[in-house]
């Protein structure tokens, strides 16, 4: 996967400056284009004497446009790109907008009421994850307040499956175009602990889960470096809090294997680990 075009979507909220936040450290170190995109509702033209106040809305809607991408120059430099895209929705708008702009990568902060330092999925985080033809990367609540200098190291949270291979190349692509080590994880849910075998069981998937991830990296150590570990928990959350995470830390999941082609489509462990995750989540497209 290149990285040569990041689009944030931007709002003039502490959400939107936790993604573009994100945005610029993916785009600084990749030596991408960077570019800022604030979506508007569309003005209504009514005919008559509605039409004053048609026109009163339309001129308000271009000073916010205006003033929020003027913020978002701020934050971002000289360099960004600015662009206001008109659509009756947030979400899809940036898919509109990713296509007509060819980007590699679409960048939102998480919905205002959610716990700070974790991910919430509103309604244009929605739009985007069942629908973008781009990889979506989601920052925690809070992100932009204190964000580390540098992207660290990525890590993949792998299960062996359909268009897992695809997913393991993605990220491998990703790291070697950031210079970045790759971690492949797996999350072992322990439940199995309460079954008259549970721990015989729970032996067995660890060992296959190793096994998994020591077969999945030893194609791409030639193109990064490749580490591999297995997180242990009662449930996805606890398995991911069973880990170790760096600040400078990105998450990368695949989409559903029975999601459409090329497309976002977030499965039921993928929901789980993003709400889970204390730092950036990038949703890669499902590939054949």
């Amino acid at each position: 996967m290149k990285i040569e075009n990041v689009l944030s979507g931007f709002v003039p909220e502490p959400r939107g400056r936790d993604g573009l936040a994100v945005a610029v450290l993916l785009a600084r170190q990749a030596g991408a284009r960077l570019e800022v995109a604030f979506v508007k509702p569309p003005a209504w033209s009514t005919p008559g004497p509605a039409r004053a106040e048609a026109t009163a809305w339309a001129a308000f809607l271009q000073e916010q446009a205006e003033a929020t991408l003027a913020q978002a120059a701020e934050l971002a430099g000289d360099e960004a790109g600015l662009v206001a895209y008109t659509h009756r929705g947030s979400g899809r708008g940036l898919v509109e907008l990713a296509r007509k702009r060819g980007a590699d990568v679409v960048v939102i902060g998480s919905a205002p009421r959610g716990p700070r330092g974790r991910i919430s999925l509103g309604s244009t985080a929605d739009q985007l994850l069942h629908s973008s033809p781009v990889p979506v990367l989601l920052a925690p609540r809070g992100y932009a307040e204190d964000p580390p200098a540098e992207l660290t190291r990525l890590t993949l949270a792998y299960r062996r499956g359909r268009c897992a291979d695809a997913a393991v190349k993605g990220a491998a692509g990703i790291a070697a175009a950031l210079d970045l080590p790759l971690r492949l994880v797996t999350l072992v849910e322990a439940a199995h602990r309460r079954h008259p075998l549970g721990e015989e069981m729970l032996t067995g998937m660890r060992d296959q889960a190793m096994a998994d991830l020591t077969a999945a990296a030893r194609g791409q150590r030639l193109r990064t470096r490749v580490d591999v570990e297995v997180f242990e928990g009662r449930s996805v959350a606890a398995a991911m809090r069973a880990g170790t995470w760096e600040r400078g830390e990105l998450i990368i999941c695949a989409s559903s294997g029975t999601g459409p082609l090329r497309r976002v489509f977030l499965g039921d462990t993928s929901i789980k680990i993003v709400r889970a995750a204390t730092c950036p989540v990038l949703v890669l497209t499902r590939q054949a």
